[in-house]
């Protein structure tokens, strides 16, 4: 068989040469990154995914070389063989890695041509990202996505010699399984050999796991796969991967413990960051409490306070309505920014809208009086009151959210995450780790008009709660724990339900009844009747993590092949349509909706 590649073959990347390989000879094998052509001398910057050698075509070394370089053009893929020669003095590139050095040419092979690209393969392209993705394996050159990729590489190579350092099995989990409630619609794969039924794609290992502890794996991890059908944003994507991890006779602290190992030695392998352990703890009620979300950057300050007690009774009926009706006020001062201009409090008011909050109340402290639309509202009293509680300053700028708990929460929450990065407050190059405890078991679907699980339905309530079950749902707090980094949630676990009876107890509080959940569960039942271990574990998001290591805006940029906002594939036009022979095989019919 014929060889293009001949008897020439890579002796060194194009990131190895130095001073110390000058007079070596050397075959290099990339992509053409710029050609330059000074004076009858063509320079051409040889790239793979290491990195840059210069090397250089001249009619006094070979001159027939020299003559077939001259169609060369941006993105050829090259084989050069030549020897490496130390650059002259005031020509060197400190840039470079191999910038002392460059490589004299004499034997070339063009492996293969190419059309001028869609965009330039550089660090900070000028381009869209819906360009960018139609061209994925041409921006798969670029040099920063490179670096995530092999970054990708390495978190997981960590993650995996921690693990198994720690006695854990990495074992697999079916991809074609049973759809089951788990908060997000499935996607479902229909089966040609049992016609009218479906596989569900799986949104998490999550029974999986639990029934390897039954099975007695006792410690188990996966990096994995999984499948979400639900509406995206820039940290979200239909096909994901998660680090699942779980454990037989644990509590709460063994799990923690093991996954802040696990951060402190990825953090350390990849970043040679040393994370302080353990990390900070925060009830689910104290992180609402203090920043309006359960997964709070807390990397800054502006922590919100509760002034409902103090206005319930006040002159604003605005604030006094909605405490009246089972709301709650709070306040955020934005400390030393009374020269926010109206047109920024009325874009911030904009902002606030988003997370459907009517409206943002403001007070500017002024030295001898405060300024606001609202101030004439409250008493002497009530003003010495919020300025004790909101701690009022001259110079600071209050902002308040009132509405129902949920709403002013969610509101006010990411204004201060919106402040914090608009007023600078954030260190960029920190990362800050917490963990958020006790979240509510249950959250009332108004729609529905009944519970559902906050987390999963197979997540331990507190065994003091056991009792409140069936009479007060909404008061039960659950076993679940949240891992967050920098605002971003990156893991979620909980210790699991192991007996049989509580699990039926939390299926029936779902408002599930026994034929529902006995066809949806009965395996799992069954199981967990056949001798279970207490037990528990946590999944992370390795796309975000990773994001965040990589110091990336969106997971889209640390995932190969990404989908859109519309879950589409704008390399592979996926999805599309199929066949009519494929439906008949699948005993399928394609029906507009409505028709």
């Amino acid at each position: 068989m014929s060889d293009i590649l001949g008897d020439m073959r890579r002796t060194h990347h194009c990131w190895e040469l130095g001073a110390d390989d000058v007079g070596k000879e050397v075959v290099l094998m990339g992509w053409v990154q710029r050609r330059r052509d000074h004076g009858g001398v063509i320079f051409v910057d040889l790239r793979d995914k290491e990195g840059i050698t210069q090397v250089v075509f001249d009619p006094k070394v070979e001159a027939e070389v020299h003559k077939k370089a001259h169609i060369i053009r941006n993105e050829f893929v090259l084989s050069v063989f030549g020897k490496v020669e130390k650059r002259l003095e005031g020509m060197t590139n400190p840039k470079l890695k191999t910038g002392e050095i460059e490589v004299f040419v004499t034997e070339l092979r063009i492996l293969n041509t190419a059309e001028t690209p869609p965009f330039m393969i550089e660090e900070n392209a000028d381009v869209s990202e819906n360009i960018r993705l139609k061209y994925r394996h041409i921006d798969l050159r670029r040099p920063c996505l490179q670096k995530n990729m092999i970054l990708r590489h390495k978190t997981g190579v960590a993650v995996r010699q921690y693990l198994n350092n720690l006695g854990f099995l990495d074992i697999e989990t079916p991809f074609l399984t049973r759809s089951t409630p788990e908060g997000a619609r499935d996607y479902l794969v229909p089966s040609r050999v049992n016609p009218g039924q479906f596989y569900a794609l799986p949104q998490s290992p999550q029974i999986f796991k639990q029934l390897f502890m039954i099975s007695g794996l006792d410690r188990y991890y996966q990096i994995v796969r999984c499948f979400r059908d639900e509406d995206l944003r820039a940290d979200r994507q239909p096909e994901f991967t998660q680090i699942d991890i779980e454990m037989s006779f644990v509590g709460e602290e063994d799990v923690m413990k093991v996954a802040e190992g696990m951060m402190k030695s990825v953090f350390k392998e990849i970043l040679d960051k040393d994370l302080e352990l353990p990390f900070p703890r925060l009830t689910y009620d104290e992180a609402i409490a203090r920043y309006g979300l359960d997964k709070p950057d807390t990397r800054f300050g502006l922590e919100l306070k509760d002034i409902s007690d103090i206005v319930k009774g006040s002159g604003f009926k605005v604030f006094a309505d909605v405490v009246k009706k089972g709301g709650i006020v709070k306040a955020l001062n934005a400390k030393g920014c009374i020269s926010l201009s109206r047109k920024e409090i009325d874009d911030l008011t904009e902002f606030v809208s988003i997370y459907r909050a009517k409206g943002l109340a403001w007070i500017k402290v002024k030295e001898d009086a405060w300024q606001s639309p609202i101030t004439k509202f409250f008493s002497e009293e009530e003003k010495e009151a919020l300025r004790r509680r909101i701690e009022m300053e001259p110079g600071d700028l209050v902002f308040f959210v009132a509405d129902q708990p949920k709403i002013t929460n969610e509101a006010i929450g990411h204004l201060r995450n919106h402040l914090g990065k608009k007023l600078g407050l954030i260190n960029e190059d920190e990362f800050k780790f917490a963990w958020v405890t006790h979240f509510p078991m249950f959250e009332y679907d108004e729609t529905e008009k009944r519970y559902e699980a906050l987390h999963h339905p197979f997540t331990a309530p507190l065994e003091e709660d056991y009792e409140q079950l069936g009479d007060d749902p909404a008061s039960v707090k659950s076993r679940a724990y949240d891992l967050v980094l920098n605002g971003y949630e990156i893991g979620g676990g909980s210790i699991r339900i192991h007996q049989k009876e509580l699990q039926e107890k939390i299926f029936e509080t779902l408002n599930m009844d026994r034929p529902d959940y006995e066809e949806k569960f009965g395996f799992l039942l069954s199981a967990l009747d056949s001798g279970a271990p207490p037990h528990g574990g946590i999944a992370f998001g390795f796309d975000r993590l990773v994001m965040l290591l990589c110091g990336q805006p969106s997971i889209r940029d640390v995932i190969a092949f990404p989908k859109t906002q519309k879950a589409a594939c704008l390399l592979t036009n996926a999805p599309s349509e199929t066949t009519k022979a494929q439906l008949d095989e699948l005993s399928l019919k394609i029906r507009k909706v409505g028709a």
